[in-house]
């Protein structure tokens, strides 16, 4: 008997057909929640509901996108909410101070507006390369570092609290607030940075030789190595751009509420890595996406607001949601690189 003939390429299409139905799979949740959405209560697609699960999403967002590039590097980040917390303490701090003069010298709020913001993102850029630095040349466990780094940023912002919270001095508070709640098209401003932040993060690790060292360091570090990567430079940067991302998170979120107390950013470290991994990420590095991490942000925002319209289960069990998705997605992911 003959051998059934069969085309060259037929495997590699199968292949790339599977890649292609298990990257549309968080799309399809998506679909799928805001139909049972829609049907639970009809309140769920208005705009201004769908408008306020959007600017929600921003903040977790943008650390997921950073996250992304840590994640598929074969790294983790444990201290981003903290890290938030810290640079939101520091920031409003020294403005109050700038505000209230220097010398008797008064400074234009406008400017001491620029310059928290500024130092938001110089804090978060230093602390991610400190994470780089202690992950690269320590050489530590990431989970070691993060964990330890993850008490020490919240300690830090408590005691500069003095226990309790740090506010932000009113005249600063009313020129600051259109950062957040001002709008643009009818569009407010965090979805718009949330979705540049996207576009540039989707665009770094698809389209720049960075990006393919970020993916070839998480898929085999020594063959990485072998190939004349420089791993521990790569590494570095990835923290750092994590750092920054949590910078442009926080710029965002002071003015929302205006102060910065020990609970601020609570639970954002597990809300960023559920948002990684339900996009599509693999824990353990090599491959990953940053539109499937967007979606994934996405998707865990809606479970959160359909469970605060529903009542289906209390809104107190919304983070014990999230873990069981974690665990859920990483159970379905093991083995894969």
């Amino acid at each position: 008997m003959q051998p059934a003939h069969t085309e060259p390429g037929q495997p590699g299409r199968a292949m790339r057909l599977a890649r292609r139905l298990h990257g549309l799979g968080p799309l399809l949740g998506l679909i799928v929640l805001c139909v049972g959405g829609q049907l639970l209560n009809h309140d769920f697609a208005t705009i201004d509901n769908l408008t306020n699960v959007l600017t929600r999403t921003s903040f977790i967002g943008i650390i997921a996108v950073g996250m992304t590039f840590v994640i598929i590097s074969g790294g983790i980040d444990l201290s981003v909410g903290s890290m938030a917390a810290l640079i939101a303490g520091s920031m409003i701090y020294t403005m109050n101070v700038l505000a209230r003069g220097i010398d008797g010298h008064m400074i234009a709020p406008l400017l001491i507006v620029m310059i928290g913001m500024v130092l938001a993102l110089v804090l978060g850029g230093a602390f991610g390369i400190a994470h780089g630095l202690l992950i690269t040349k320590g050489p530590i466990e990431p989970f070691i570092v993060t964990l330890g780094t993850f008490g020490i940023f919240r300690a830090v912002l408590t005691w500069l609290a003095d226990g309790g919270a740090l506010t932000l001095d009113n005249s600063l508070s009313d020129l600051y607030g259109p950062v957040y709640y001002a709008s643009v098209f009818g569009v407010p401003i965090p979805i718009w940075v949330f979705l540049i932040v996207a576009a540039g993060g989707a665009l770094i690790l698809n389209r720049t030789a960075f990006g393919r060292h970020v993916q070839a360091i998480g898929s085999n570090e020594q063959v990485a190595r072998y190939a004349a990567i420089r791993v521990d430079r790569v590494k570095i940067v990835t923290y750092m751009l994590l750092g920054i991302c949590v910078g442009v998170a926080t710029v965002l979120y002071v003015p929302r509420l205006g102060s910065a107390t020990p609970t601020t950013g609570l639970l954002w470290e597990l809300e960023a890595i559920a948002s990684v991994v339900v996009g599509g990420t693999a824990l353990k590095g090599g491959e990953g996406r940053v539109l499937g991490t967007v979606i994934g942000a996405v998707l865990l925002s809606v479970i959160a607001n359909i469970l605060n319209l529903t009542s289906i289960i209390s809104v107190y069990l919304n983070a014990a949601v999230q873990g069981v998705v974690i665990i859920i997605v990483a159970f379905l992911q093991r083995g894969r690189r």
